[in-house]
């Protein structure tokens, strides 16, 4: 079963990957993109609406193997390696690159990464207090006497609201999280007693199913959010990369009222 179910998983992934091969192709062969430059990112975002981040990563790949597209990898000295990729049309591409290369790797600071993760623990706890939700621990791995000992894994947050008890984990950024990492979320929650939140800019819908499966809620921000210290930057990042940010002083009532009316599903058929 599980043979059969993985290789109608491949075929369904091989057939979007192709799709979206066609679309990156399509979007660099077009006068206004065929003499810009991209990063792997980048692109993994801009095409999420219609494809996972990986389908859209292989895709690439396959057209830099097929020379359709050029890449370079230039090494950050805060970001690492980032993949700048550009259509095989593009002899002048250095400049454009360098400075995509010098945006990134400013707005991959340090201070700057821990500040996007400090904003959006606190939008979430802002909102959860301010909508009802007991708040019981930051940072936590153990709940009513139990203790998570099997990692030294824990929890953004742990909150109550009419006897229910959550376990939220908040990812304030532009990928996804880690795989390994949402299961190990899941088990923690489970062990504790605890219904999981994963509080993130964006989740693949088979993600979004599995944490539903465990009795949990993917609430989806869309954007990722950055310090209003920040907000320069952020429309910068914006403007030139065409990134999801804002930087807003709390979350939209819209976004915990998702929330809620899950919530209240909940708590009217217990």
């Amino acid at each position: 079963f599980l043979f059969i179910k993985y290789n109608i998983m491949s075929l369904f992934e091989d057939k979007y990957q192709q799709l979206a091969r066609q679309d990156l192709l399509d979007y660099f062969n077009n006068s206004r993109n065929k003499f810009k430059v991209y990063f792997s990112r980048q692109l993994e975002i801009m095409f999420e609406d219609k494809y996972y981040h990986w389908i859209t990563n292989r895709a690439l790949r396959d057209l830099i193997e097929s020379k359709e597209l050029i890449s370079h990898h230039y090494d950050l000295k805060n970001a690492g390696k980032v993949n700048i990729v550009w259509h095989k049309s593009f002899r002048y591409y250095k400049r454009a690159a360098e400075k995509v290369c010098e945006l990134v790797d400013t707005y991959s600071s340090p201070s700057l990464s821990a500040g996007i993760g400090r904003i959006g623990e606190f939008l979430i706890l802002e909102g959860f207090v301010t909508n009802g939700f007991l708040y019981r621990g930051k940072g936590i791995n153990e709940f009513n006497g139990k203790k998570w000992n099997d990692s030294e894994h824990n929890l953004d947050f742990i909150f109550t609201k009419d006897n229910i008890d959550y376990g939220v984990e908040v990812k304030n950024m532009l990928g996804y999280m880690d795989y390994d990492e949402l299961e190990i979320k899941i088990s923690i929650c489970k062990y504790l007693n605890l219904k999981p939140i994963f509080a993130v800019r964006m989740f693949p819908k088979t993600w979004i199913n599995e944490v539903n499966k465990n009795g949990g809620f993917s609430l989806i921000m869309k954007y990722q959010f950055y310090p209003i210290s920040h907000k320069e930057l952020a429309e910068k990042v914006s403007k030139i990369l065409n990134f999801p940010i804002k930087t807003p002083t709390s979350l939209q009532q819209g976004t915990m009222e998702r929330l809620l009316k899950w919530h209240n599903d909940h708590v009217n058929s217990k």
